[in-house]
């Protein structure tokens, strides 16, 4: 077996609702988070502890430390396979800011070579320019945001198994219009949702 099959992590899986036949986060992204008082500059600080694969992906997000790519491609992977939703191509979600290396493909891109399933990341594309989600706190005003956002082509979706793949879930408003655009526009059989964490909260 390849040695890197062995670099893994703990998980505690935690079943996502939405549009998607069934769905998954391999965990919290923090554990706990606690209130220290405001800085110098009137901005609160916390310390924040977070899940093994929650540190690993902020870790990869925020400080671009690609050494954990490996561990979580090889977690996420592993889990995939004991789950078995029986996909057959691996989608990611759109990257929501521009990066030199975005984690959303970096990962996705692992996990479907460890799956060996066919990655297609130009299966679903953004048609117009979003805000970032994360400063939107509303989940109406996000519903509106992402009306007509995106695109995919029906003769490459249909009748298609999908694992849709994002790295951090929040609320849910991505993947769910995702899913449902793969189900009416791109009149996919069955789409799968899978993200590395999820926030506690919906926001």
């Amino acid at each position: 077996m390849d040695s890197t099959q062995h670099k893994s992590v703990k998980i505690a899986p935690k079943k996502l609702a939405g549009r998607w036949q069934e769905g998954y986060a391999l965990d919290y992204h923090t554990v706990s988070s606690l209130y220290l008082g405001e800085n110098e500059y009137g901005h609160a600080e916390y310390c924040t502890k977070r899940s093994e694969v929650g540190e690993l992906l902020y870790q990869l997000k925020y400080h671009r430390n690609l050494t954990a790519v490996e561990p979580l491609a090889n977690t996420a992977a592993r889990f995939v396979r004991s789950w078995r939703p029986g996909a057959e191509i691996f989608i990611p979600v759109p990257a929501s800011r521009a990066r030199a290396k975005q984690p959303v493909l970096l990962l996705g891109k692992a996990i479907a070579e460890r799956l060996n399933m066919p990655f297609e990341s130009s299966w679903v594309n953004k048609t117009k320019k979003i805000p970032e989600l994360k400063n939107v706190y509303d989940y109406d005003e996000r519903l509106k945001l992402l009306e007509g956002a995106h695109k995919t082509t029906t003769s490459k979706v249909k009748g298609r198994t999908i694992l849709l793949f994002d790295d951090l879930y929040r609320s849910g408003a991505t993947m769910n219009k995702l899913a449902e655009l793969l189900y009416d526009e791109g009149k996919a059989a069955e789409v799968f949702a899978l993200t590395i964490t999820r926030t506690r909260s919906n926001r």
